[in-house]
């Protein structure tokens, strides 16, 4: 995005942190923010139990806002999860129950707690279900009332739907529709609470444009938009993936641990950018960390861990789990703190393979990529280098924790633990 001269302290800092991919009025907006409180939203659908890190530059914006004095508004989507949103999806999504969909944001409204203070406040956050008001549409009246501010040629030109359709793949009319049911939103809120701003990724962008135009269509009312850029990894890999699937935000989904690990083991390009995307490290302290050389900056690799493991699930949460690695990683000793992976021992006496734990211990998806992390020098059990299958026995368990050290690369150490 090009740079702007701004003068408020949320955009601002916004603009120096990486935030900011698009804005729809930015002189407007940034007048607004500099002069007054701004109310904004970001939509969280409710389609697993727990949020994962590609959520995390999300509540992180919501962070910020409320940092420069600002009030957010976190927006499940237990309406709009419903239908499930097509932007860059290739499929539809699988349609949820109510009573998942009631289960999933259980699970999901309290990592909130950790990054933002609700309240009543003027700049206090609050937690609303667009489920309130649009279960309660009527179809005629929905289309009535909405359906006349968007033309299926400006619909069929945003890059979420054109891609879907350029692949030939299916768009049915209900996904279809999740672009309206997400502009309704954003009038709804600012009817409700007064918001102007709705937040999002840059894949939101055609859906955050339909809010903004409805608010000022038909309310004649002011309404912003802002993205932020699709984040990668400096190797260009999608953010939030490992070989053992999503980094899960809830405890229970992810070790603190092994959150820890996640951030410890980030790319030396990415360390400086996702300090100030993801951490309340001042920019003086990042540059520092930035200046590291050499195997120094594993330094700041840890200080991003702690920092962000800090945030979610606490300074003492931080500290096991460093110590943790510390022990394991640097000084060769294993530590309780360690991931522990049970593996039933019916599953294990029918394939007592190095296979197996390395399945189990959630380094590969499948036995044959087991095989090839292998051959590629990457695995070892209880500290031994293993590069063709073999079978394992009991006797080899570490006898103070009854489990196999089970190794892939140099950084990921985990315990599996038959039962």
């Amino acid at each position: 995005m090009t740079e702007h001269a701004f003068k408020s302290d949320f955009l601002r800092t916004m603009q120096a942190r990486g935030y900011i991919h698009q804005i729809t009025h930015p002189a407007e907006l940034d007048a607004a923010a500099a002069t007054g409180v701004v109310t904004g939203y970001i939509g969280f659908d409710a389609t697993a139990p727990s949020l994962h890190v590609g959520h995390l530059i999300q509540i992180m914006l919501l962070r910020r806002l409320q940092q420069a004095g600002h009030k957010p508004i976190v927006l499940m989507g237990g309406g709009t999860t419903k239908v499930g949103d097509p932007s860059f999806k290739d499929t539809q999504r699988p349609l949820l129950t109510e009573e998942r969909i009631a289960e999933n944001i259980a699970g999901i409204k309290g990592v909130f707690e950790k990054f933002l203070t609700f309240g009543d406040g003027p700049s206090d956050a609050i937690m609303v279900d667009n489920d309130e008001w649009l279960s309660k549409l009527g179809y005629l009246e929905f289309l009535r009332d909405y359906g006349t501010h968007f033309t299926v040629n400006r619909m069929l030109s945003f890059d979420s739907v054109k891609l879907r359709l350029e692949r030939e793949q299916p768009l049915t009319f209900l996904e279809f529709n999740y672009m309206l049911m997400q502009a309704t939103d954003f009038l709804e809120l600012n009817r409700r609470y007064g918001c102007t701003l709705q937040m999002g990724g840059s894949d939101q962008w055609g859906n955050i444009i339909n809010g903004v135009e409805l608010t000022r269509k038909v309310d004649q009312k002011a309404a912003f938009g802002l993205t932020t850029p699709l984040l990668s990894t400096a190797s260009g890999q999608k953010m939030g993936k490992t070989v053992g699937g999503a980094v899960w935000l809830n405890a229970d989904a992810l070790s603190p641990y092994d959150y820890w690990q996640y951030w410890r083991n980030t790319e030396d390009g990415d360390v400086g950018r996702f300090m100030r995307l993801f951490t309340d490290l001042s920019d003086a302290e990042i540059a520092g960390y930035e200046a590291l050389e050499g195997a120094a900056i594993n330094d700041a690799k840890k200080a991003l861990a702690d920092a962000a493991t800090t945030m979610l699930h606490g300074a003492e949460a931080a500290a096991t789990a460093r110590a943790a690695a510390e022990s394991a990683f640097e000084k060769g000793q294993l530590s309780a703190d360690l991931p522990v992976i049970e593996l039933p021992k019916g599953e294990w006496e029918q394939a007592r393979s190095t296979r197996a734990l390395v399945k189990a211990a959630g380094f590969a998806k499948s036995l044959s990529e087991a095989s090839r992390h292998m051959a590629g020098n990457a695995v070892r059990v209880n500290d031994e280098l293993i590069t063709e299958d073999r079978l394992h026995d009991y006797a080899e368990l570490l006898p103070e924790f009854g489990a196999f050290k089970v190794q892939f690369g140099k950084k990921k150490i985990v315990l599996v633990k038959p039962i």
